[in-house]
């Protein structure tokens, strides 16, 4: 396994909640996963423990694993050649990696690359003319020419672990799929495991073979892309494709979830969507999130299926909640 992560609680200082709550996913080598849900869900934080990027003064419980090295316990050298060699990250924004008087060349060098191998990597990346690309400077070129920079900088030590932070949100449509199309070559010719985070669950759905979604802190599913787009399990999922416009589909009415994303000084004793859910039981607001296993291979955090599938709803406690 390439990235496994095992049950990562993260607190932080003054937040009445954790900032990650039990989280566990894998990636394989070669394999796209997403990672979806609304702002503030926890998914940029759960990517950045992969590179050891936590919260100042936080706690962590779990485990973070990238080729079998324990990366919560890795320090001073050893966790900037983690970085440095092993995961790369690329974020939404390439012009605020990029430093705009210097040039783009200089970027590449920074990240361990000679002047050759930095003409090597645009050109791997697919930008044109890439002996005068290394010459010029960030407001020379457009936004998806950016992107493609940035990519190749952290291509530049051949990384096994490819974090993708909504890297392609701020490109128009046309680019977006240029760039999509980029990095699933780069993952066949390189087996390069990707964990991609989006807001858009239908591109995850078409891009990624596996995709969890995130809510306060927590995986409330985990499912093929194929399954979650079709049979969404849990009503979070379920009411994200209801708030997503379809192309084409003029018969299809949006329906907004009602409420808000809670914050970090909302607390709660029992499912963190209850009161948002339009599907919730009694016990919801008691029952302690646990993952159930679906027939597809997926799961799903949430009691009305388990009750579904089980006949009540589970609880740390002795006690059962009768309907």
């Amino acid at each position: 396994m390439l990235l496994e992560i095992e049950d990562l609680t993260l607190r932080i200082p003054g937040a009445a909640r954790p900032l990650l709550d039990s989280v566990s996913l894998t990636v394989r080598p070669g394999e796209v996963v997403g990672l979806v849900g609304e702002s503030g869900s926890g998914k940029s934080t759960t990517a950045k423990a992969a590179l050891g990027l936590l919260p100042a003064g936080s706690a962590t419980s779990g485990t973070v694993r990238v080729n079998g090295t324990e990366v919560l316990t890795l320090t001073g050298e050893a966790l900037r050649t983690h970085r440095a060699r092993t995961v790369a990250m690329v974020h939404q924004d390439p012009r605020a990696a990029l430093n705009p008087v210097r040039r783009i060349g200089d970027f590449l060098v920074e990240r361990g690359a000679t002047r050759e191998r930095a003409v090597e990597l645009l050109d791997s990346v697919g930008l044109s003319d890439p002996e005068h690309r290394v010459r010029q400077r960030p407001h020379e070129l457009s936004g998806g020419m950016l992107q493609r920079v940035v990519i190749a900088g952290a291509l530049a030590a051949e990384p096994s672990l490819l974090l993708a932070d909504e890297a392609t949100s701020a490109l128009d449509v046309t680019t977006q799929a240029e760039i999509l199309a980029l990095l699933r070559q780069l993952r066949s010719t390189r087996d390069l495991g990707l964990l991609f985070i989006t807001h858009d669950l239908h591109l995850a759905a078409a891009y990624c073979d596996r995709v969890y979604v995130m809510y306060a802190g927590r995986v409330v599913e985990e499912r093929s892309a194929k399954a979650l787009f079709d049979t969404p399990a849990h009503p979070y999922t379920r009411g994200l494709l209801s708030c997503s416009p379809t192309l084409g589909d003029t018969t299809h009415t949006l329906h907004p979830i009602p409420g808000r994303p809670p914050s970090l000084s909302d607390t709660f004793g029992g499912c963190p969507f209850v009161s948002r859910c339009g599907e919730a039981e009694e016990g919801c607001e008691t029952w302690t999130p646990e993952q159930f296993a679906l027939d597809d291979g997926g799961s799903t955090a949430c009691a009305v299926v388990g009750r579904r599938s089980a006949g009540r709803i589970p609880s740390t406690d002795t006690t059962e909640v009768s309907h």
